[in-house]
């Protein structure tokens, strides 16, 4: 067993045993991928206020997030075909995330149906849903949602139209996948990851196959996605499935001052600043870049979550000393769920949490609750002089 320090080490790993096609779907961003990198990069900015002399003692990075109590101030993000990454990949983060003491979200796109996950887990997780132009689907999947317990609804709204992610189409991404001369070369190289999907019957999108009228294999499903993401969705939309699912409710995909307006007014519980990794609008603004001016709209209005650029828990404590209550990883932890499975899911859990604790004691704080802009070094400009509309 390799030590694992960082993120990157697992990185290394998940690299190496699985297929290039699940690979570049994680790590990559829309057309040039501008925003997908300065997600990341724009952490870098931003510095860190070293104090000394102060009682370390009784640390804790515990906290909650929309009223749930958290281990530290993270939630596994909703991401599509976890498992494809690993078999089995959505029961696997699943069952870490609960043993460490944060949420799940399952995302609509998944391998593993939501009855799949919430038979093999004690506790409630959080579920994402894509809105759909069949409504009925949709109204029935919300319900196999309350159903299965699930205590929040993540609605994501920046996919009514799917970016173009250059290195998916020329992978000929699918799940499963598809059977080409490149592709079967690729796989049979990653033979750690053939022999565990061979031990898995869940192979394709387990909460559409068999749910959805007239689905009930590959091409069928390929031919239904196609047409599903709702391009028509608008704000009455949104209120009508807050309304629809009369529970928790965050909505993702927030990046911009007047929508985080338009989220506090239709009764959300919190919202996610986000530019979906960096896989839609290629040359939007980061996430983290974004967040001050969000924050200075809606803060005193709805809960502010953040995801999109975090691989540390350094990038977890500027996100919270900027405002939000809590963040969300996605391929963090897809490095390690790619890496080794459940254990690798629990190391990148653990690198985060050690680097946020070890971080806010370096700068004089012990909770979560008491990080603030005090313990930043932002550059001047920091959030752009961009001409408005």
């Amino acid at each position: 067993m390799p030590v694992i320090t960082n993120i990157e080490d697992l990185k290394r790993i998940y690299r190496r045993r699985v297929p290039k096609m699940f690979y570049d779907y994680a790590e990559s961003g829309s057309w040039t991928e501008q925003t997908f990198r300065e997600n990341t990069s724009d952490f870098d900015q931003i510095r860190l206020r070293q104090r000394v002399a102060v009682d370390m003692t009784g640390r804790s990075t515990a906290t909650q997030m929309v009223g749930q109590d958290v281990a530290m101030p993270v939630a596994l993000a909703p991401v599509g075909l976890l498992g494809m990454q690993h078999a089995d990949g959505e029961i696997h983060s699943a069952r870490a995330a609960e043993k460490f003491g944060i949420p799940f979200t399952l995302s609509t796109m998944s391998i593993c149906s939501i009855e799949d996950v919430a038979e093999r887990t004690s506790k409630p997780f959080w579920f994402q849903l894509y809105t759909m132009t069949d409504e009925d689907y949709v109204r029935r999947l919300l319900q196999r949602a309350k159903d299965a317990g699930c205590s929040a609804l993540v609605i994501t709204l920046d996919l009514q139209i799917i970016g173009q992610r250059h290195k998916d189409l020329k992978n000929g991404l699918s799940a499963p996948p598809k059977p080409t001369l490149k592709n079967w070369i690729d796989l049979s190289t990653r033979w750690m990851w053939g022999i565990n999907m061979l031990q898995t019957p869940r192979r394709q999108f387990g909460n559409i196959v068999g749910h959805a009228e007239g689905v009930d294999d590959p091409s069928s499903l390929f031919e239904w996605t196609a047409k599903q993401f709702d391009p028509a969705l608008d704000w009455k939309k949104v209120a009508k499935l807050i309304e629809m699912w009369d529970g928790t409710t965050i909505l993702k995909g927030i990046l911009d001052e007047e929508d985080a307006r338009r989220a506090a007014e239709v009764g959300a519980n919190a919202i996610v600043v986000s530019n979906h990794g960096g896989r839609q609008l290629d040359g939007a603004l980061s996430s983290i870049r974004m967040l001050p001016r969000i924050m200075d709209a809606v803060g005193d209005k709805i809960e502010v979550h953040l995801d999109s650029g975090i691989r540390s828990g350094q990038d977890v404590l500027k996100s919270i000393a900027l405002g939000a209550k809590g963040t969300y990883i996605g391929r963090a932890f897809v490095y390690g769920l790619g890496a080794m499975g459940e254990a690798g899911v629990t190391h990148a859990l653990r690198v985060i949490q050690k680097e946020l604790d070890t971080s806010m004691a370096l700068c004089g704080r012990r909770r979560v609750d008491e990080l603030d802009r005090d313990v930043l070094l932002v550059p001047e400009g920091f959030e752009g002089r961009w001409q408005q509309p």
